[in-house]
């Protein structure tokens, strides 16, 4: 005996929110890109650390460094692997940080955002 019926079916698909980036949040993750521009298991934290100082002239300490990279991890937006260390690490493993398809989307929607937000201002920001 049947105790229900099924009247009609559908799917739901949840359309994921784009992910806001704060300021550093995207800073990592550009850095990040350049670094990967070159060779894609070069991005660790202290390779990372460097590209923000040099480009973006930030010294920023590593408790503040990994726990961003931790929170872009958690959103997605990031992933890392292991890969062998250097002479400078005595040979240990380090982690290997990638930008995800999903990261890569979120940096390109800060970059609409921000293109968008600066139109018209040119006179006023010279």
């Amino acid at each position: 005996m049947l105790d229900y019926f099924v009247d009609s079916v559908y799917k739901v698909v949840a359309m994921a929110d784009a992910a806001y980036l704060g300021e550093f949040e995207l800073l990592v993750l550009l850095s990040v890109l350049r670094i990967a521009q070159a060779d894609a298991s070069a991005a660790s934290g202290a390779a990372i650390a460097r590209e923000l100082e040099e480009q973006a002239g930030r010294r920023v300490s590593r408790g503040a460094l990994y726990t961003t990279l931790d929170r872009l991890e958690g959103k997605a937006l990031l992933r890392w692997k292991i890969a062998a260390g250097g002479p400078e690490r005595g040979a240990l493993p380090r982690r290997a940080y990638a930008v995800t398809p999903r990261g890569m989307e979120a940096v390109r929607s800060s970059q609409r955002t921000l293109q968008r937000m600066w139109r018209g201002l040119e006179q006023v920001l010279k």
